[in-house]
């Protein structure tokens, strides 16, 4: 038998030998993925999982035997005691008993498991270089002491092997990163990188186009639906840049005072107007040498506009009440969620100012484009939750992944996040005394938009086909069906709705009322 194991090992080095990259280009979890198929030859088990680390924090890169919700899960290793026993042993695995009281990160989530028992058997192993833990690879097998067959000679020798291809794959990603993007790309483990979820190919794009410009001084126009994540990728693009360790400094345009607008972006002086008590630094000063992130920048009034280009142009602010003007240096990051270049054409919004912010436009895909990365959101949130919640595991139905696969999500990744959250707290209501609680379709508010998203498309149906006997007939359905879609649009948030359609909010629930949209209002 120990014949035949060695045996698996020569095989095991081999093949991860031979995956091993030719150039700098790799896909780590390519490679990861390789190591999985390579384990499994040698040992075996329900779920094995290769995961890479960044600071104290464990991500997967490739698995199998596991729901497909884990490659969105980040492990804090302060929040998992089995893996952190697991990251604490650099030369030898660690096999947890099958009595173990220590919480199992995958309980729930094994595709071998028959109704919600936890996982009996663990094991894993980490993988180092020079004192520096890389990741790590864990074992779970519903058979109580699956484990103990392997003598712990083999199992070493498997880590080592593990650890040595790993190390080389990891170093050479590591070298083609930098070299694509600069010295500042070193700064992505220790910022916010690991929470740009998604590898499909619209996120892979934005990813790259990021990469391209985050460590240039360049002006920079991220455009995108509602909700789609707009201001992670300003901040991924700040963490990236030589400023990561300089301010980044957050201005919201649309909740900004018409008559403090001036002020809230250069400051102003004690006296300057009514209410100006004492000095203020403006935004701009505050994020000097660092970067300024305009939020709603295509809410901006047009006389604040101008001022704002001139601040542009020549790096120069001057407070309100003060003669003397300041010099600042500050990379700009703004966002929208308009079409800029009609808002250009219709007069209400600056061309100059535009193409001063336009040097390079990042576009943010919405969530209807990048199916793929839905599942392992949705299992990054649930995590997120499971800590929030204060719940041993957290875990999302199959039949629950599926449908959120197959939603149209109007409002894109805080949609995501916002039926989660709602979902998580139902689930953790009905199933409190458990100690894996699982989200369903029922504990889900999902099934609720999509009624009304199935009446807006029936009233879209009846204006096409319909022949109205009336004009007041046919405007009475024209506003029932444009209501109706800018709910939908605004989550069912009423007043979101009454701005949009720029009246008052009493005002649109009596029109709403009479045109017979009272279910979709009790449903917010």
């Amino acid at each position: 038998m120990e014949q035949r194991r060695l045996s698996q090992l020569l095989a095991l080095n081999h093949e991860l030998a031979m995956a091993l990259p030719k150039s700098n280009h790799v896909e780590l979890g390519t490679y990861s993925q390789f190591v999985v198929s390579a384990l499994q030859a040698c040992i075996s088990a329900d779920a094995i999982v290769v995961l890479q680390a960044q600071g104290d924090v464990l991500i997967p890169q490739a698995f199998t035997g596991l729901a497909p919700e884990v490659m969105g899960r980040h492990f804090k290793l302060t929040e998992h005691p089995r893996l952190a026993n697991i990251a604490k042993a650099p030369e030898q695995p660690v096999i947890f008993s099958s009595d173990c009281a220590l919480s199992d990160p995958y309980d729930g989530m094994l595709l071998a498991e028959d109704g919600e028992l936890p996982v009996h058997a663990c094991m894993g192993f980490s993988l180092y270089e020079q004192g520096q833990l890389l990741g790590a690879v864990t074992f779970d097998s519903l058979t109580p002491n699956a484990f103990d067959a392997y003598s712990r000679s083999l199992l070493t020798m498997i880590q080592s092997t593990v650890s040595a291809h790993y190390s080389a794959v990891l170093n050479t990603h590591k070298l083609a990163k930098r070299a694509q993007s600069g010295l500042a790309m070193l700064h992505e483990l220790s910022h916010q990188a690991q929470n740009m979820i998604g590898e499909s190919p619209p996120m892979e794009r934005l990813k790259s186009d990021i990469n391209l410009v985050a460590n240039s001084d360049l002006s920079v126009l991220i455009q995108g639906e509602t909700g789609t994540g707009k201001e992670l990728v300003a901040r991924q693009v700040h963490s990236s840049s030589s400023r990561c360790n300089a301010p980044f400094v957050q201005v919201n345009c649309a909740s900004l005072p018409e008559n403090l607008a001036e002020s809230e972006f250069f400051g102003h002086r004690k006296g300057a107007f009514t209410g100006a008590d004492s000095n203020r630094e403006g935004k701009f000063l505050v994020a000097d040498q660092g970067t300024l992130f305009l939020d709603e920048i295509g809410e901006l009034p047009l006389h604040i506009q101008s001022k704002l280009l001139r601040a542009l142009q020549s790096g120069e602010i001057q407070p309100v009440g003060s003669d003397k003007p300041h010099h600042v240096n500050v990379r700009i990051v703004a966002a929208t969620n308009r079409d800029l270049q009609k808002e250009v054409e219709e007069g209400r919004f600056r061309a100059d100012l535009y193409h001063r912010l336009r040097v390079f436009p990042l576009q943010v895909p919405p969530l209807r484009e990048r199916v793929t990365d839905i599942v392992p959101l949705a299992g990054y949130f649930v995590e997120q939750l499971r800590k929030k919640l204060g719940v041993s595991q957290l875990v999302i139905d199959q039949s629950l992944l599926e449908q959120l696969k197959t939603h149209d999500w109007p409002g894109n990744v805080r949609e995501l996040e916002h039926v989660l959250s709602r979902a998580a707290l139902k689930a953790k209501h009905a199933d409190w005394q458990k100690d894996i609680i699982k989200i369903t379709p029922l504990h889900c508010e999902l099934t609720y938009v999509e009624a009304a998203a199935a009446e807006q498309r029936n009233e879209t149906t009846l204006l096409e086909s319909s022949a109205f006997s009336s004009l007041k007939v046919a405007t009475e359905q024209f506003q029932k069906q444009l209501i109706l879609q800018k709910l939908n649009n605004e989550h069912l948030n009423w007043s979101a709705t009454a701005r949009t359609l720029d009246i008052d909010r009493a005002n649109l629930v009596r029109l709403a009322k009479r045109l017979g949209i009272e279910t979709i209002k009790k449903v917010k």
